[in-house]
């Protein structure tokens, strides 16, 4: 017997039937987000034009947030770029002028202005991005980090 008019049980069949049918697919979307890696903005090979060399005072810090970087002029006037994750576990290092150092606020590591480990639990020093100096012009590559054991003067980029 075929009704054209289903009854009112088979009504709420079809609908329970679609919403897990929803569900599941809710669910498939989000463990499919959960396990794709994530995309940073460093994966995107980016170069970032941090502006004239001059606009850099020697011993000075300066923070891109959107590279993940902070951009680093020595006193001798070499350039550092280094990456802002702690190299203990990934959390954002900033720098604190008064203390003159990197501190990290979740296991208090301590870094020197060269990226250097001055207190544990890093081990490492903050990784390295590529520096460039094109026609007065500090640019640095934001896509490419690069690890280290310790920092060498001839790492620093000179003008």
């Amino acid at each position: 017997m075929n009704d054209p008019h289903p009854d009112r049980r088979s009504f709420l069949a079809w609908l329970w039937a679609g919403l897990g049918l929803v569900a599941v697919a809710q669910f498939a979307w989000i463990a499919l987000s959960f396990l794709r890696p994530r995309r940073r903005p460093e994966d995107a090979g980016s170069l970032v034009v941090c502006g004239p060399v001059a606009d850099f005072a020697p011993g000075s810090v300066t923070a891109f947030p959107a590279g993940r970087f902070h951009l680093v002029r020595l006193a001798d006037g070499g350039f550092l770029a280094l990456h802002r994750e702690c190299t203990h576990l990934g959390c954002t290092v900033p720098w604190s002028a008064a203390e003159q150092r990197f501190v990290c606020p979740c296991h208090a590591s301590t870094f020197a202005i060269t990226g250097e480990v001055l207190g544990p639990p890093a081990t490492r020093p903050l990784d390295l991005l590529e520096v460039r100096i094109e026609n007065g012009i500090v640019k640095v590559d934001a896509g490419h980090r690069r690890r280290r054991t310790a920092y060498r003067p001839d790492q620093a980029v000179r003008a």
